[in-house]
């Protein structure tokens, strides 16, 4: 008779195996896809009726997503939603892809994946593997994750199995994706690596085995640690830039030409994501409860949560030399996403910009092709139409996001004032542009 660990490799190889994924999100709905591309089953559990409604109907929410790789999986069977968390039952694997955010304290709030798998264990993780996808502090799968599931005496490594895998999803990007993007995992005993291998084996080029779910887990943090240190780091150099008269965007477009030794990073009004402005916090959050300060994080966040406030005084320079205050002005915000080309506003630093200019005065508005509208701070916001009479009524229009989709000629030529935080306007010399 099989032993569990074969059992779970023989149904995995022969696409047998059934998945639930936890959450469908930005990183849940695309890993769903991936499995079911690839025959494995899956049941997608989700709290939100409408995503789920949306989702059975074939229909996506998810921008990297499209409706017609979708629905051809949703009308074969290879895919559905729920909301039931008994259907975990019905599984021989489960992938947790729930968010992490950070309380008002920055500590990290890791109620989302408690619930799922308190929920995974009432349902019975025996037989199954079980996988954290969620960024979170090293250390949380093996003293949060693991007593939860071996409380009835199932023993991990040989009654079920648990490994870390941090998500590496970059929104809109299309050069890397799940199958070519290596995939970290970690496993809590040889045994709980080998099962998770052989899973992600079926929807990843290159697998990374580590050596422990608290390696895996200090990978994803390292990574965005990396981003947020070295933004930090050019834009406190723009800051040095602004104070000595010069270009930072040449400095560094000169520094980029060093072929070793040097890796170009670009400086702009903040941070944006679920990732890079929150990843960090939970490594200074551990390492506080070891008595240790994380000091380039917190020197980071520190340069980096300022930005907005650079990017509002450079408004407030550039309407004062045209003879105007902030209080009374028009302002128009071009982009609110947290990055271009896409819809994502979560934690998107033109949200601050937005609030700082009002409470200076200002009567903002903004267009985003990506984003109709967004809610911040109980607040609705509309994108309005770019149209030149937006732009010529406009005392001051700021460059928050640099879509693709804008034509820099058009605004240019009929803005009275640009505050360009992302050297958009670049290689045009306008004496009505304010660059960061």
């Amino acid at each position: 008779m099989k032993n569990t660990k074969d059992n779970l490799l023989d149904k995995v190889a022969n696409r047998e195996a059934k998945l639930s994924v936890i959450g469908l999100g930005y990183v849940g709905l695309p890993l769903s896809i991936a499995f079911a591309q690839a025959g494995i089953e899956v049941i997608g559990i989700d709290v939100d009726a409408r995503k789920v409604s949306m989702l059975n109907a074939g229909q996506s929410y998810v921008e990297d997503v499209a409706d017609s790789q979708l629905l051809p999986l949703v009308q074969a069977g290879s895919f559905r939603a729920s909301t039931d968390f008994a259907d975990l039952m019905q599984v021989d694997a489960i992938a947790i892809c729930l968010p992490t955010p950070l309380g008002e304290t920055k500590d990290p709030d890791i109620s989302f994946i408690i619930n799922a798998t308190d929920n995974i264990a009432h349902y019975g993780a025996t037989g199954k593997l079980v996988i954290l996808e969620s960024t979170t502090y090293p250390g949380t799968t093996e003293e949060i994750i693991l007593p939860r599931l071996s409380h009835n005496g199932d023993q991990v490594g040989r009654d079920f199995f648990l490994a870390f895998s941090p998500e590496r999803i970059d929104p809109g990007r299309t050069d890397f994706n799940m199958f070519n993007t290596p995939k970290v995992i970690g496993g809590v005993t040889p045994d709980c690596l080998e099962v998770a291998l052989a899973l992600y084996g079926t929807v990843v080029q290159h697998p990374v085995p580590v050596s422990s779910t608290a390696t895996a887990e200090m990978v994803k943090l390292l990574e965005n640690t990396f981003r947020a240190v070295n933004i930090g780091l050019v834009n406190e150099i723009a800051l040095m830039c602004d104070k000595l008269g010069l270009d930072v965007w040449e400095v560094v477009g000169a520094a980029a030409t060093k072929p070793y030794g040097f890796m170009p990073f670009y400086p702009g009004p903040g941070l944006g994501g679920h990732c890079i402005p929150v990843d960090p916090h939970y490594l200074s959050w551990k390492l506080r409860t070891l008595n240790y300060t994380a000091r380039f994080i917190e020197l980071a966040h520190d340069i980096n949560s300022h930005m907005p406030d650079y990017v509002v005084d450079k408004v407030a320079l550039g309407l004062n030399e045209a003879r105007k205050a902030v209080n009374g002005s028009k302002v128009l915000v071009l982009g609110v996403a947290y990055k271009p080309n896409i819809g994502d506003v979560r934690e998107s630093p033109a949200i601050d910009v937005i609030d700082l200019l009002e409470e200076r005065g200002a009567e903002v508005s903004y267009h985003d092709p990506y984003v109709a509208d967004f809610v911040a701070a109980g607040i609705a916001f509309h994108s309005i139409e770019l149209t030149q009479t937006a732009l010529e009524q406009a005392d001051c229009v700021v460059i928050v996001t640099n879509h693709a989709d804008y034509d820099w000629d058009f605004i240019t030529n009929h803005a009275q004032l640009i505050v360009d935080s992302r050297n958009a306007i670049k290689g045009k010399s306008k004496s009505r542009v304010v660059r960061l």
